[in-house]
């Protein structure tokens, strides 16, 4: 989106605090304001997930979040948080989070919930190359709730900005609102739209101009089937990263974290202290990218 992962480094230096707090509340206020979601003991999940596995000293930290992740969702959803933190040290651009969430979520062209920033610093032959995973920041006070004209948009109780891709209406305020450019529009694009005349007339392999069947397989986001047959939603709909809402509700991590190769990515429950998230945010100097912007996002780094 025109933001370079050095430009979201900057940003965090800057010092318009008081402009930066007003606007937050402001914004927060909005946010919170009852929406309908379901809350209470009916949100509670009881989940299968490692039932017969004891917890063992070194064991992967996949595992160990799993368990976090099923001790979170025995609470009510207004009781849990969720957040997530990145070690930029570990991340080394393979991509296998961005490429993860594109099958997990169906997503055609231009639609990227999450993209991978990278920096080249130094000079030859002392050169370092650092990336930066950029998800939704499923911020406190979300500057994109606001300028929603037909509200589609907003943050549930457990933290996670959404998108009812049955209201929405493409008109993209929220694309232009965002800071840190986590969301796209879908534009109905095909990957194999152009493919090359003679490739066969089986359904997977489409002649040109057509569209394989592959690429209108429904998705599962928000819990829900999204058909694209007929042009129907998401298409035309701005579209961001959920935290795999989907994948939670069954016990399942966000799948960015699960394919993350160097185990660059945590996430837990903000309310759960013992959550490794929460030990590794009291325990590192993790930060947000632009804090002044007073967005508070619920995704950390450390650089």
């Amino acid at each position: 989106m025109g933001i370079s992962r050095r430009d979201f480094i900057r940003g965090g230096a800057l010092t318009a605090v008081t402009v930066a707090a007003s606007t937050g509340a402001a914004i927060l206020n909005v946010t919170t304001k009852a929406n309908g979601d379901p809350a209470g003991p009916d949100t509670t999940r009881d989940l299968d997930a490692l039932r017969n596995l004891p917890p063992a000293s070194g064991e992967d930290s996949l595992v160990t979040m799993q368990r976090d992740l099923v001790r979170a969702m025995r609470k009510p959803v207004e009781q849990r948080h969720w957040t997530m933190l990145i070690d930029t040290r570990k991340c080394v651009g393979c991509h296998a989070c961005t490429i993860g969430c594109v099958a997990e979520n169906k997503l055609p062209p231009g639609v990227v919930y999450r993209p991978v920033m990278t920096d080249e610093t130094g000079e030859f032959p002392h050169l370092r190359m650092t990336h930066t995973p950029r998800p939704c920041m499923q911020c406190e006070a979300p500057s994109c709730v606001p300028v929603c004209p037909v509200r589609a948009t907003w943050k549930r109780p457990d933290g996670v900005v959404v998108i009812d891709y049955d209201k929405c209406i493409g008109c993209r305020h929220c694309l232009t609102a965002c800071p840190y450019g986590a969301r796209t529009s879908d534009f109905d694009l095909h990957y194999n739209a152009d493919a090359a005349h003679g490739a066969g007339k089986d359904a997977a392999r489409p002649l040109q101009g057509s569209v394989p069947s592959w690429e209108e397989q429904a998705s599962s986001e928000y819990g829900k089937r999204w058909d694209r047959a007929g042009h129907g939603s998401p298409i035309g709909n701005a579209r961001k990263c959920h935290f795999c809402l989907h994948r939670l509700d069954v016990g399942e991590l966000p799948v960015c974290v699960t394919t993350c190769i160097g185990r660059a990515t945590y996430f837990g429950d903000k309310n759960d202290d013992n959550a490794l998230v929460m030990r590794l945010l009291r325990s590192t100097a993790a930060q947000t990218l632009l804090p002044h912007r007073g967005t508070q996002p619920s995704v950390h780094y450390i650089f």
